[in-house]
Formats: structure tokens, C-alpha cells, sequence
């Protein structure tokens, strides 16, 4: 069994992601803007186990969230046909916005061998009326539903 580091066993959500010939760079490396795709798609999911699908809460409330700032650092390169898996948990809510750490960590193909930190980073996503476009507060149940650990 691979050797999970405590910050990502301990994590609030993980989302597995294989490296496609379309994540990659001609070096042959994931392209580094590709690691705010696996974040989005991590954040999505996370906040769809939450039972926050934001398409629908688009429909019902009126409102949605939109990415304000971000923030990466990156430690190591992924390459084609690594298995990640990418994290996403709250960092901070507040009533308009919240900000999620997020990693994205390489699991060996050697069970013996430690996952590595490959980028972490912090993105801050507000809620807006979608007409507008405007911040508004989160309905209720979202944050109840961020709230639940």
C-alpha cells in the first residue's frame, strides 16, 4: 500500500486524475496552467459530495461561484500517465466567499515508495449573483453544507 503523507491522508476530499497527452507540455510535463483544471475539477467534485451541484444551485438560487484569486506553487513536475490524486478542503468560509486549499500529490507506481507533492495551492471562490455578476451572500443551505465536516 502506497505511503500516504498525513496531509493527504488527512484530507477532506480527494479526487483521483490520470496525466493525458493533452495535459502535457512538448517537454513532455504537465502543462503548469493544467494544475488549475485539476483543482477545478477536484473542487467540483468535492462540493458535489458536499451535495452542492452548481448547476442546479444556479437554477434554484440564482447565484453561483466564480474564482476571485488563486494562488500555486509548484514543487515537481507530473508527466504523462502519472496517477494523481488532487485535494480540496476548506481553508476559510465566510458568508460571500471561501477560500480551499487544494494539492495535487503523484502516487507511485511502487506501493512501498511515498506519494509526492507535486503543487498546493489556495484558491479564494465568491458567490455571485449569475445576472449580475454581482457578490451576494451564499444561500443558506451551502453554507450549512460547507459547515458539515
Amino acid at each position: 500500500m502506497t505511503q500516504l503523507p498525513a496531509a493527504l491522508a488527512q484530507a477532506a476530499f480527494r479526487w483521483p486524475v490520470r496525466v493525458y497527452w493533452e495535459d502535457t507540455d512538448a517537454g513532455g510535463i504537465v502543462f503548469y496552467a493544467n494544475y488549475l483544471k485539476f483543482f477545478e475539477r477536484a473542487r467540483t467534485e468535492w462540493l458535489r459530495s458536499l451535495g452542492i451541484e452548481q448547476q442546479r444551485l444556479r437554477e434554484t438560487s440564482g447565484g453561483m461561484f466564480v474564482v476571485s484569486a488563486t494562488e500555486l506553487q509548484y514543487h515537481r513536475p507530473a508527466r504523462l500517465d502519472d496517477l494523481l490524486t488532487v485535494t480540496a478542503s476548506a481553508r476559510e468560509t465566510g458568508r460571500a466567499s471561501l477560500t480551499i486549499a487544494q494539492t495535487a500529490w503523484r502516487l507511485p507506481p511502487d506501493e512501498a515508495a511515498p506519494a509526492e507533492l507535486l503543487c498546493e495551492g489556495s484558491i479564494r471562490i465568491g458567490w455571485v449573483d449569475a445576472v449580475s455578476v454581482r457578490p451576494a451572500r451564499m444561500p443558506p443551505a451551502v453554507l450549512q453544507a460547507l459547515a458539515t465536516p
